[in-house]
C-alpha cells in the first residue's frame, strides 16, 4: 500500500462523516419547521445541500434520518438511567430515585422540541415504533437491575418481580416525559418527580416519611 493510500482514506472518512453531519443538521432543521409527517426527503436533501445518489447511500429515508437524531436525544437520557445506583438505605435509594427523575423530566424539558417530533413518529412510523420500543426495553433492563441489587443487597422487598416493577416504573416516567414535552403536566417538575419517586419507593422500599 503506497504512503498516500491512507490520506484518501481518511479523506474520504471525513467527507463521509461530514456528509452524514449536514444530512443529521439539515433533517432536525426540516422536521423541526415541518413537523414529521409533513417533512419529505427531498427537503431534507436540499437543505443540506448534498446530491441524492449520495444522500441515498447514508439513509434511506427520513425514518432513518429521525432514528439517528433519536438515539442521539435518548443516549442523554440513558446516562441518568445508568448513573451507579448503590444505596446503602431505603432512604438513600429514594433519594437517589427523586434526583433521577427530577433530572429525567428536566432534559425532557430541555430536549422539548425534537421529543414532540419524535412523539409525532411513533404514532406513524414503523421504524420509529421499532427503535423507540428497543430504547424503552433498554431503560427497563437497567432498572430492574437497580430494583435486583435493592432486592439483593435487603434494602427492598423481594415478593415483587423485578422486571415488571421495571416496567411499571419506567411507563410512569415515560407518560409524565410526554406531558411535559406537550407542555400540559399540572405540577412542576420538582412536585411530578417526588410524588412519582415516593409511591414508587414506599411500594417497593417501605419507606416511612
Amino acid at each position: 500500500m503506497s504512503s498516500s493510500q491512507p490520506e484518501k482514506i481518511d479523506k474520504r472518512h471525513l467527507r463521509t462523516v461530514r456528509t452524514r453531519e449536514k444530512l443529521l443538521s439539515a433533517a432536525r432543521d426540516v422536521f423541526l419547521e415541518q413537523g414529521f409527517q409533513t417533512a419529505t426527503i427531498s427537503q431534507i436533501i436540499k437543505q443540506a445541500g448534498v446530491g441524492y445518489g449520495t444522500a441515498y447511500v447514508h439513509f434511506e429515508g427520513k425514518d432513518e434520518l429521525l432514528v439517528v437524531l433519536m438515539e442521539d436525544v435518548m443516549s442523554r437520557f440513558h446516562a441518568i438511567a445508568e448513573r451507579t445506583f448503590e444505596p446503602t438505605t431505603p432512604l438513600e435509594a429514594k433519594e437517589r430515585i427523586v434526583t433521577q427523575a427530577t433530572d429525567f423530566l428536566r432534559l425532557a424539558e430541555e430536549e422539548r422540541a425534537i421529543l414532540r417530533i419524535v412523539e409525532q413518529a411513533i404514532g406513524v412510523s414503523y421504524i420509529v415504533r421499532a427503535k423507540w420500543k428497543a430504547i424503552r426495553e433498554r431503560f427497563i433492563d437497567r432498572i430492574s437491575q437497580d430494583i435486583q441489587y435493592a432486592q439483593e443487597t435487603g434494602l427492598a422487598r423481594q415478593d415483587v418481580d423485578s422486571k415488571l416493577v421495571a416496567r411499571g416504573w419506567f411507563f410512569a416516567n415515560e407518560m409524565y416525559l410526554f406531558e411535559v414535552v406537550r407542555e400540559e403536566a399540572t405540577g412542576t417538575i420538582e412536585e411530578i418527580a417526588h410524588v412519582l419517586a415516593t409511591i414508587y419507593t414506599q411500594g417497593l422500599y417501605r419507606i416511612e416519611d
